[in-house]
């Protein structure tokens, strides 16, 4: 080994040891006689102190050396003097007094600073991955992720589980988004799927008898990108046998709960997690995916505004459409240009996803003053005091009202809690607050199709309750699904899968699937079905997004070593890009520009 011990390894108790690191300089400071160096590697920071008296070669050979250059130092652990003892670092009491400094490799100025954490623009962090990946923030957020998915190894080896690796070629089959295809070169005009997910082959890991299946498993999706959406991801991909939804609940809730208070510094709020329905959380919070450390939920008037003055509210009232209160505390309505102003960008804000208006009014400063705002002409004193009341409007508050048609309202609520939670700052990075979601609605209807789509996936088994209802109202059953949420992302999704043939013919039927078609698609599975397949159900986990949380960061891009830009670019390594003639013609495929609709109609 080119070192005996690592750079944030040594200690008081190694005082007087002769020693050999090895690492990147971190800092230099020539003070004449003496040089002082941080040598950092992914441990930490030791302070090396070459004295030109002592060691002339070491000292002459030092004064050479740059940030990041990276050398291998032999030399005595002596004691720091009081003066000059650094509390921040954990080898802050020690110093390596140098006998020799060997260089081992130089370094270019690097474009960006390794020694701080200043702002750097993400793309030119991305193109040198290999540099951002030296700084401190990003060390520790790859760090946590090994000791993550460490973790949860250990905990479902102890539950029982056995991981199993499923193939990364496999069948293209409908997710819900699009495939990444592989053309076969030894099939030609055949091609390979990059799996989704490996929902198909965890399934019949069950039915091949192993009841516990889990793994690390690297997923790909063809869609557009977001913070927490990348081309290529990881999930705990996730199967149990013989269990209903609650066991797959509490594993996964045990499982968090280790994570959390093992792995990480954050705080959990509220254990054991809520449980909310699908019809709740959208009701309440417009999402299913809502946050929950913070109020400002929407609360149903549609009784008081049905008998109000306002026209709007009347007619959505009476026609089931939601009307709803927002009570929001912390806004300074002091004046009263501020809250018209403000309360105008809000209502801009809503417009891009479709609101047509956001209706107010302000509680007085104190108990002399008078309630105001453009909805106060439309309700009654008592009205309003009774809107008071169920919204727990206090002095100065500002109750917002919101009707539209449901998922435009939905829509609204959300959008408005997210902004003006980030702008009274009403979250606390360092808290995690995880929910259930249950009781999905198993199909939504698709108009442009004329069909049920599935609301999960077409292998999601419907309550035992509604199973009658997909012969008379299929819109009306609940599926076997759940969703883990956590400050407003979705952290899992699963359901209790259908395992026999009948029902999964049944439900190909509702979704407009040919029974010859779903045997071309998925003739594996129904005939799987046919050798006793157990009841079975699993779940699957994003590691991304769960480490962003556990990190405090702000998208997924940050705990990856090596993702995508926002436009799916490997900024690093230029890819995609363009491959030579050959391997297109060893593929049998041919590159044809795509032309414009307009280019294409003149042409014919």
């Amino acid at each position: 080994m080119l070192k005996t011990h690592n750079c944030g390894e040594l200690r008081q108790d190694h005082a007087g040891q002769t020693v050999t690191l090895s690492g990147w300089v971190d800092r230099h400071r020539d003070q004449g006689g003496i040089i002082f160096l941080d040598l950092r590697d992914r441990w930490g920071i030791t302070q090396i102190a070459i004295d030109r008296d002592s060691a002339p070669e070491a000292h002459e050979t030092a004064s050479a050396v740059r940030n990041e250059w990276v050398i291998q130092v032999n030399g005595t652990v002596d004691l720091r003097p009081d003066d000059s003892i650094n509390p921040n670092l954990d080898t802050g009491y020690v110093e390596l007094t140098a006998t020799n400094v060997n260089i081992l490799n130089k370094s270019k100025t690097p474009p960006f600073y390794i020694n701080n954490d200043d702002v750097v623009d993400e793309a030119l962090r991305l193109k040198y991955r290999y540099l951002d990946l030296r700084r401190e923030r990003m060390q520790n957020n790859i760090i946590l992720r090994h000791n993550v998915i460490k973790h949860i190894r250990d905990y479902l080896d102890k539950e029982g589980f056995v991981e199993i690796e499923t193939p990364i070629l496999f069948k293209t089959t409908p997710e819900g988004a699009r495939d990444y295809l592989v053309p076969s070169r030894v099939h030609p005009g055949k091609f390979y799927a990059l799996p989704q997910s490996p929902q198909q082959l965890k399934q019949l890991l069950m039915i091949g008898g192993y009841e516990r299946y889990f793994q690390i498993a690297r997923c790909f999706r063809d869609e557009d990108q977001r913070g927490d959406r990348q081309p290529e991801f990881t999930q705990l991909d996730m199967e149990m046998s013989f269990v209903e939804r609650d066991d797959v609940l509490d594993l996964i809730e045990g499982l968090m709960i280790s994570i959390v208070e093992n792995v990480s510094d954050k705080t959990l709020v509220n254990k054991p997690f809520p449980r909310f329905s699908y019809h709740e959380v959208m009701e309440r919070f417009g999402s299913d995916k809502p946050d929950i450390r913070y109020g400002m939920e929407a609360i149903d008037i549609a009784d008081i505004g049905g008998s109000s003055g306002f026209a709007v509210f009347v007619e959505n009232a009476k026609n089931g459409k939601p009307v709803k209160a927002m009570c929001v505390k912390g806004m300074d309505t002091s004046s009263k240009t501020k809250v018209k102003n403000d309360l105008k960008a809000l209502e801009n804000l809503i417009r891009e996803v479709g609101g047509k208006g956001l209706g107010y009014f302000v509680m007085p400063q104190d108990d002399s003053g008078e309630v105001w705002g453009s909805m106060v002409k439309f309700f009654t004193p008592e009205q309003i005091l009774e809107l008071a009341e169920r919204t727990d409007a206090d002095n100065g508050d500002i109750l917002l009202f919101i009707s539209d048609e449901k998922q435009v309202a939905y829509d609204m609520v959300d959008t408005l809690r997210r902004k003006l939670a980030a702008d009274l700052d009403l979250v606390n990075a360092e808290e995690l607050s995880f929910c259930w979601v249950i009781d999905f609605p198993l199909f939504e209807w698709n108009e442009d199709e004329k069909r049920w789509d599935p609301s999960h996936h077409l292998f999601t088994s419907p309550m035992p309750e509604d199973a009658h209802l997909l012969d008379t109202d299929p819109g009306a059953a609940h599926g076997q699904q759940y969703d883990l949420a956590c400050n407003g992302y979705e952290i899992a999704g699963g359901s209790i899968r259908i395992h026999q043939p009948e029902m999964q013919e049944k439900i190909f039927e509702l979704i407009g699937l040919e029974l010859e078609d779903a045997k071309e698609r998925f003739g594996h599975m129904l005939d799987a079905f046919t050798y006793g397949a157990p009841p079975h159900g699993g779940i699957a986990p994003g590691i991304d997004r769960l480490i962003m949380l556990l990190a405090g960061e702000p998208n997924i891009r940050e705990v990856m070593a090596f993702p995508k830009s926002q436009t799916a670019m490997d900024m690093m390594a230029s890819a995609p890009s363009v491959v030579d003639q050959h391997q297109l013609d060893d593929l049998h495929i041919k590159h044809v520009e795509k032309r414009s609709k307009k280019a294409a109609t003149a042409e014919k």
